[in-house]
């Protein structure tokens, strides 16, 4: 005779898909390491995922203005990006770091110490990204120039990038203080912050790229002129919370004074962490200099095709996100079975996700890189782009869950060393191999991606089996 059901099971049960959904958004305490498993990665999944749907909008609106430009634009925004992704990988690297020991320290239940490790982050990113800002903007030029930009576009783009490269504090500032709000299991502060700014971003990037009324027609620099001032204004959003208006963190000015012992603790796991994104975004830049050698036409199909996956990948970081959270908290709660689970269920409904969106993506790639493309030859290489990327959706959802598991339980070494064989050693030359030796062009280099993505997806989850992450102290 079977036992009955505990309590718990039957309060999982009554509780609804769409009261999860509003008590998610509610943006209550909770505490993650005692609550229902699937109700947990829900109620954080949903504010994350909304947050990541918000940040791939604006990719995919920021593109759609910069296309009536010309392909010159989207070329100028494609090759800036390619570099500000060094400065995302070193803010991301950070973050890392920050969110595991946050979410740690509220595992263990000493908020003080959580509120500590995140003014240890927010100076941590602030000094590198002063230091960064003034490098790269100063060399604007001449990097559009070492990226395969010919004479026009780099005299075009020089502004937008000086902008960009310039202002990547609150590129810095929005990364670092969301990760710490996610580590701390305040999701909902999070997606309300990257909503802000993103929003803003939307709005205004019309108005500075084509003169909208008041504002100045600044063409493809206005896009880097409202990027700024979205984010900025989101910057100041999260300052207000992070001094207790409704935040679980409750960071002082007396937690911003250097503490060595605990900033080096950061710093080691943000420089593997940092390097781990370094290899996979130095890796596309590299693709971008390949693509470069064929031409504007198949550099603007291909920056419209990633764009479009971003909208649908970006998401999907948001459930694996939910995930890393739940190991770092449970692990700091000593329940490294819950953290396990967690990781299981979030790469389940990722890869649902992510399955379901590849299937349209390869079926409609033409309809919907024509929302972004009006010359025929752009059209043509973006929805080869689209479609062959799309291949490997749901093996890039199993690689997103088990690399953001390693990283919540503050083992970033694991996915850094996976990172450099399969993008290194694995993406780039076989790249080169096949769009420049065997002459396939622009889709030898799209076929690269999916091949080396689903390598990187296998190998995560042959690692995550072995366990030996659960052992990871921070």
């Amino acid at each position: 005779m079977s036992s009955p059901p505990s309590s718990a099971a039957v309060a999982e049960q009554s509780v609804t898909f769409w009261q999860v959904v509003r008590q998610s958004l509610r943006g209550e305490h909770l505490d993650f390491t005692s609550l229902p498993l699937n109700r947990a990665v829900l109620l954080l999944a949903v504010p994350m995922v909304l947050e990541m749907l918000m940040e791939s909008l604006f990719a995919v609106a920021d593109v759609f203005w910069v296309s009536h430009l010309g392909s010159d634009a989207i070329a100028i925004v494609g090759l800036t990006e390619s570099v500000m992704a060094l400065i995302y990988a070193v803010a991301i690297g950070i973050s890392i770091a920050g969110s595991a020991v946050v979410a740690r320290r509220i595992g263990e239940k000493d908020p003080e110490a959580a509120a500590e490790a995140a003014g240890q982050v927010i100076l941590l990113g602030i000094a590198l990204s002063t230091v960064l800002g003034a490098v790269l903007s100063y060399f604007a030029a001449d990097i559009l120039e070492l990226m395969g930009g010919d004479a026009k576009l780099v005299a075009q783009g020089t502004d937008f990038a000086r902008i960009m490269f310039g202002g990547n504090a609150t590129v810095f500032l929005i990364f670092l203080i969301n990760s710490v709000f996610r580590g701390a299991g305040d999701a909902v502060l999070a997606m309300r912050t990257l909503w802000l700014a993103n929003a803003l971003n939307i709005v205004l990037g019309p108005c500075f790229i084509f003169g909208l009324g008041p504002f100045p027609e600044l063409g493809v620099t206005g896009a880097a002129v409202a990027t700024n001032i979205g984010r900025g204004i989101g910057v100041l959003y999260q300052v207000w919370h992070l001094y207790g208006n409704h935040s679980r963190l409750n960071v002082k000015p007396h937690h911003f004074k250097p503490e060595l012992h605990l900033m080096r603790t950061i710093a080691v796991t943000s420089v593997n962490g940092t390097a781990q994104l370094l290899i996979g975004t130095a890796s596309w830049i590299v693709l971008f200099k390949i693509l470069a050698t064929f031409g504007s036409v198949a550099l603007a199909g291909f920056t419209i095709a990633m764009r479009i996956v971003s909208f649908a990948v970006l998401p999907a970081y948001g459930l694996a996100n939910a995930g890393a959270t739940l190991v770092g908290q449970n692990l700091g709660a000593g329940r490294p079975d819950r953290a396990e689970e967690a990781v299981n269920i979030a790469t389940r409904f990722n890869m649902m996700f992510l399955g379901v969106v590849g299937v349209v993506f390869i079926v409609f790639a033409s309809q919907i890189v024509s929302a972004f493309a009006s010359d025929a030859d752009v059209l043509r290489q973006g929805a080869r782009a689209l479609w062959i990327v799309s291949l490997g959706f749901p093996l890039y959802a199993m690689g997103m869950g088990f690399g953001a598991a390693f990283n919540g339980a503050g083992d970033t070494w694991t996915p850094t060393r996976l990172n450099f064989f399969c993008f290194w050693l694995g993406q780039i030359p076989l790249a080169w191999i096949l769009g420049v030796i065997l002459n396939l062009g622009p889709t030898g280099v799209f076929i690269s991606l999916p091949l080396a993505f689903s390598a990187l997806a296998v190998a995560s989850w042959w690692l995550f089996r072995k366990g030996k992450w659960q052992q990871k102290r921070v």
